[in-house]
């Protein structure tokens, strides 16, 4: 009896060592999950920051424009995004801000520092420099189609139907020789076949 005694006070001294490690690691888990929160929510004040310097520059695009797209998204790494491939986001330390972009070779890291006015100033320059991009692109297509032809190529799509007609003549033109030829042999197969019961006095057997 009494070492079934001693058999369920040492059960009962491992469930209560093993109850309290599993409620010290919930604390320290729980310690870690806040840090991480603290942190995200803290890379997320910066980069909130960081778009209300921004929103100004923004503001002065033109109507229509549609490279940008200056959005704030929150996730594990919260981002501000400035177009389609690049973005600003809080490095592993939560205090430096770094520009990047991605691109067919790879992520690149256009700019990066603690200094906001200097990530302020790098974006406004990638905006620049993608206007300036699209006017010549534009500007290249217009040169382009000034000294273009247009008389020719009318001159090439009205004529391409009145050879597509001349062909589709032709084609029946050169389908009735095989097949009046069938015909005459049918033909000729045929009186010779009523010669031959006209003459012998019954069907040829075929």
């Amino acid at each position: 009896m009494a070492e079934a005694d001693d058999d369920a006070k040492d059960s009962g001294s491992r469930v209560s060592m093993l109850e309290t490690a599993l409620t010290r690691m919930r604390e320290a888990q729980a310690d870690r999950d806040d840090v991480v929160v603290e942190m995200r929510l803290a890379a997320r004040g910066r980069l909130e920051i960081l778009a209300k310097e921004l929103q100004p520059l923004f503001a002065e695009l033109p109507e229509g424009n549609d490279q940008f797209e200056f959005a704030l998204t929150d996730g594990e790494n919260p981002r501000l995004w400035i177009d389609m491939t690049s973005f600003v986001r809080m490095g592993r330390d939560r205090r430096t801000y770094e520009f990047v972009k991605d691109t067919r070779l790879g992520r690149t890291i256009l700019a990066e520092g603690t200094d906001r006015s200097e990530i302020v100033t790098r974006v406004a320059n990638y905006a620049a420099e993608r206007l300036l991009e699209r006017e010549r692109a534009i500007e290249g297509d217009w040169l382009a189609m000034r000294h273009h032809d247009f008389d020719t190529d009318r001159q090439h799509r009205s004529a391409k139907p009145l050879i597509v007609r001349t062909q589709s003549m032709e084609k029946p033109s050169r389908g009735w020789a095989p097949m009046l030829a069938v015909f005459l042999l049918g033909l000729l197969v045929g009186v010779v076949g009523l010669l031959a019961w006209a003459w012998f006095g019954t069907p040829p057997n075929y």
